[in-house]
């Protein structure tokens, strides 16, 4: 009878660990959530202060908060140029984040569909620039980029074969260049 009892508990033990990961997950998206909507109430205040139109739609990607403002013709201001401004925005907001939740955050903030656009740009650069280097068999050196774009042109050159890239430099003049194998 004991040893009964024992694979109970067993099954109950695992049962329960079994319960705690779906809730670690919803625990998870909760908090992102959460960030999601103090970076809304954050950027919706200083949207008000400039007089500035938008709407902000909030959304968990990968395991991040993402955070867009769109509507308004005023907010290509808030991107800058190369997206410098948003940049410095996207800091702000997680500085405000963190500063309610207690803990750091990977939020994500698009003004005006600038990343989206920007993300499918840099995807076909980094393509070409991958297709360049394989058929002449020379490394190519992109201009100096943000980590965010960094990353997006890094995942285009993965994705051909027969190349690879990495990053080289000091920020901000850090680039990506792209080699043929072998």
């Amino acid at each position: 009878m004991s040893e009964t009892v024992a694979s109970q508990d067993e099954v109950g033990e695992a049962g329960a660990a079994a319960e705690d990961a779906p809730r670690a997950e919803r625990s998870s998206e909760d908090q992102l959530v959460r960030e999601g909507d103090i970076a809304g109430d954050y950027l919706e205040r200083l949207l008000d202060i400039l007089d500035f139109d938008g709407d902000i739609d909030l959304d968990v990607e990968a395991g991040r908060a993402v955070v867009s403002v769109d509507g308004g013709k005023d907010l290509e201001k808030l991107v800058g140029a190369r997206g410098d401004v948003l940049e410095a925005l996207q800091e702000l907001t997680r500085l405000a984040v963190q500063q309610s939740t207690g803990s750091r955050n990977r939020l994500m903030l698009d003004v005006a569909g600038w990343r989206s656009q920007r993300r499918s740009e840099l995807t076909d650069l980094g393509r070409q620039a991958a297709e360049e280097a394989k058929d002449t068999g020379r490394s190519q050196k992109l201009r100096p980029m943000t980590p965010f774009e960094r990353k997006i042109v890094h995942d285009a050159v993965a994705n051909v074969g027969g190349v690879r890239s990495e990053s080289e430099g000091e920020e901000p003049r850090r680039r990506v260049v792209v080699h043929p194998e072998g």
